[in-house]
């Protein structure tokens, strides 16, 4: 007979999964992976007349073994031309063991979920935990997780929003002080912002560089989220060499994201990095070893990210009949 397929819409997702299972689920596949029990590809890019697709696959042993699939398009224009998403994408889940498809799940909820997932990981590790500030730079969706993740590792109780797109900035600070119940003021001067804080997250589509060594005060924890492509930019190559760097997983790290920029600019080489999330999620390497390091988390976005989140979202599917069941045959 054939196999029953779930699909899971980005809502169906939502009420399934709360943040702090997407942060356990991280968390196994980092150590997973630092036990050299995942399987991780590189991304492929796939261009395209005004964007592109990038596919990120895994394969993880989670009790059963899965494999996920996402294929993510990036069309900055849609949202002005079409009305679209700038963003869309969707996940397919199957058993690793005989290539049975599982689940089809929108892509969407879960990206954004664990991005921030492995940022809170990264926190418990690389900020100090006395950490109170926090910079978010880019204040959309993305934004709005990050500041999540930092509140689930932290006892944040102060944050700036810095956005290009000054309304932005305001809409977040405005809708993020009433969630969380703390203050949330926009940030006029990035630099200002940025030096009273203990933790600062970058998630921007920038292409520069936009800070520095004159940018941050010693203790700094920073998470580098936005340069998810080879193009993409965020943190000077002079901060990234004086700092202590931990990759997600430095290969891809190495060819995308800010280390790569570093690597180009003669400033870092992949030996210079001093662990994968991996290695402290297992304790093989230390975390952030005093008060004065300034530590960065350089956050590429992996498939094992994808793969362990999609496979949880999917056995919680099951055990609560949540989903729309079909079949290919």
């Amino acid at each position: 007979m054939p196999n029953e397929i779930i699909l899971l819409s980005r809502s169906d997702i939502e009420s399934l999964m709360p943040f702090g299972e997407y942060v356990d689920a991280v968390a196994e596949a980092f150590r997973l992976h630092a036990e050299g029990r995942a399987v991780s590809p590189a991304p492929l890019h796939i261009p395209a007349e005004g964007g592109g697709f990038h596919v990120k696959s895994a394969s993880l042993p989670l009790g059963r073994r899965y494999v996920a699939i996402k294929t993510n398009s990036n069309f900055p224009q849609n949202r002005s031309l079409r009305d679209l998403p700038t963003i869309q994408g969707a996940i397919l889940l199957l058993d690793a063991d005989d290539g049975t498809p599982l689940a089809f799940l929108d892509s969407m909820e879960i990206t954004l979920k664990r991005t921030g997932a492995a940022t809170a990981v990264a926190s418990r590790y690389l900020a100090r935990p006395d950490s109170r500030t926090g910079t978010i730079c880019g204040c959309g969706e993305q934004g709005r997780i990050q500041l999540a993740a930092l509140r689930h590792a932290l006892d944040i109780e102060r944050v700036f929003a810095w956005d290009k797109d000054g309304a932005a900035a305001a809409g977040f600070a405005a809708a993020m002080s009433k969630q969380h119940g703390i203050d949330v003021a926009t940030a006029s001067n990035l630099r200002a912002a940025t030096l009273e804080s203990d933790v600062i997250v970058t998630c921007t589509p920038s292409r520069e560089p936009y800070l520095g060594l004159d940018d941050v005060r010693p203790g700094t924890f920073i998470a580098a989220v936005g340069a998810d492509n080879p193009q993409k930019s965020e943190i000077h190559p002079d901060l990234m060499a004086r700092a202590t760097v931990v990759t997600d997983i430095l290969a891809q790290c190495a060819t995308m994201s800010d280390l790569h920029h570093a690597i180009r600019a003669g400033r870092m080489t992949p030996e210079a990095v001093h662990a994968e999330l991996g290695d402290l999620v297992t304790g093989r390497r230390r975390g952030r070893s005093g008060t004065d390091e300034i530590t960065i988390f350089d956050s590429s976005g992996t498939g094992i990210q994808d793969v362990a989140a999609a496979a949880r979202v999917f056995e919680l599917a099951q055990d609560r009949g949540v989903g729309t069941r079909f079949q290919l045959a």
